[in-house]
Parts: structure tokens; C-alpha cells; sequence
């Protein structure tokens, strides 16, 4: 069982955010959240890694570390800045899912929720 969040916004379709660690995250950083449209966060990680890349030309092999580091950090943290960034936009966080995969959540959210039908279709 996966666990999803569903973030609401009045005239939008739902959007759910997976919880846990994303491997695509931690290999892709901060174009990984540009694809899901956290452009804030996105930008915000990539000025970490451009700060990073600054000072790893000084620091020579414990640079290597500092990379690997803050890529772990994006898989940790990419879906807690994609939840803050669909808060910022006006999305509320609704509900908690627990299903085999997004599109089983997806269904239990309109199940649980079929007012969001006409929402979903539009």
C-alpha cells in the first residue's frame, strides 16, 4: 500500500502527491519538481545546487559528498516542497489515501468525494 495526499482547489482538478522517498527526485533534483510544477521549490533547489557547485571546487573530493548529500536531501524532501508549493498556489491538503497506486487513490478520492466528478471531467 502507497500513501497519497489529495490537494484541493475550487475550479482545479485534484492533484495527489505520493508520500516518501522518490528515487527520480534524488536523481533528478530540481527538474523533477519543474516537471510536477513547483517551480518555487525548483528554483529554490536549484540554488542550492549552484551554491553547492560553488563550493565544491574548492573542497575538491568532500565536494563529491556534499553532491550525494543533497541529492538524498531531494528524494527526501521533493514531495514535502511539492506539498508546500501546491499549498502556496492555494491547494488545500484534503485527504489521506492509502492504495496500491495513484490511479486506485485517485478512485477512492472520488469515491469518497463525487462532487469532485464534475471538477475532475472539466
Amino acid at each position: 500500500m502507497n500513501i497519497y495526499t489529495a490537494h484541493l482547489r475550487p475550479g482545479r482538478e485534484p492533484v495527489l502527491v505520493a508520500e516518501g522517498f522518490s528515487l527520480a527526485a534524488a536523481l533528478f533534483g530540481p527538474l523533477w519538481l519543474f516537471a510536477r510544477g513547483g517551480w518555487i521549490a525548483g528554483l529554490l533547489a536549484l540554488a542550492a545546487g549552484l551554491l553547492l557547485a560553488a563550493l565544491g571546487l574548492r573542497l575538491g573530493w568532500p565536494g563529491e559528498l556534499l553532491w550525494a548529500g543533497l541529492a538524498w536531501l531531494h528524494g527526501l524532501f521533493a514531495r514535502d516542497l511539492l506539498r508546500w508549493d501546491l499549498a502556496r498556489r492555494g491547494y488545500d491538503l484534503a485527504h489521506v489515501l492509502a492504495a496500491r497506486g495513484a490511479e486506485a487513490a485517485y478512485a477512492r478520492l472520488l469515491a469518497a468525494r463525487p462532487d469532485l466528478l464534475g471538477e475532475a471531467r472539466a
